[in-house]
């Protein structure tokens, strides 16, 4: 069967958002007295807000309505920050790849437990070239659950095997692996290398490379049942 379509991460895979969280989160460790380091921004790479402020109070306890606000201002200093983003501030090679799956036909697909990806989408001036979102706003669980990428191939019309996922967060490898979905890692092996395939960088990456990924998968994987694979956490 041919490959189908193409899930995206937003963050680390279409444009580098990471300062712009790092900036926001650190002004909320500073509210709250915390060491806050870009080794520990890393960390936070494809979690909820809700999951990094967890990670930044490491145990701390804090009142209920003290974390809401706390939430909020984040989000508050994060949509300040990202108004910066321009459409040059796509990756190299995301434009290029888009290109070539509307050329062919192949559906695309951003499934990111971010609350904003439409805001950044339409800054990059990439939105006319996906044909589904799902965000943190819609699902229950987030990653490494599959929930993101089972509702998005189901938006798209297609099933997950016949999905490539390309994300640059373990735990959003481990989400696409157990949605049942072909997954290409981005970025240093330490951090993917459990995904199928791994690349650098998007600049790198043509649909003859993700055609040849999927052909590979489907000779490894496409035996298993879709029985052993999760389901999305229903409403």
């Amino acid at each position: 069967m041919p490959l189908k379509a193409v899930l995206f991460d937003m963050d680390g895979v279409l444009c580098d958002t990471v300062d712009y969280h790092y900036r926001s989160w650190k002004i909320i460790a500073e509210e709250l007295r915390l060491p806050f380091t870009r080794k520990d921004n890393e960390k936070l790479l494809g979690l909820t807000r809700g999951r990094s402020l967890d990670v930044i109070l490491g145990g701390k306890s804090i009142p209920e309505a003290q974390r809401q606000s706390i939430l909020l201002l984040k989000n508050k200093v994060y949509l300040d920050l990202i108004q910066e983003i321009t459409p040059q501030d796509a990756l190299p090679g995301v434009k290029e790849l888009l290109g070539e799956l509307r050329r062919a036909d192949i559906r695309v697909g951003v499934a990111s437990a971010s609350r904003n990806v439409e805001v950044v989408l339409e800054r990059l001036l990439l939105r006319p070239w996906v044909d589904a979102v799902t965000d943190g706003n819609m699902i229950q669980r987030s990653k490494p659950a599959p929930d993101v990428f089972l509702m998005t191939a189901s938006a798209l019309g297609v099933q997950p095997g016949d999905c490539i996922v390309i994300e640059d967060s373990q735990a959003g490898i481990e989400a696409a692996q157990a949605a049942g979905m072909c997954v290409i890692g981005l970025g240093p092996t330490q951090r993917v290398g459990g995904a199928f395939a791994v690349f650098n960088g998007l600049d790198r990456v043509h649909l003859r490379d993700l055609n040849r990924v999927y052909k590979r998968w489907q000779a490894a994987y496409r035996s298993h049942t879709s029985d052993s694979f999760e389901q999305p956490a229903q409403s």
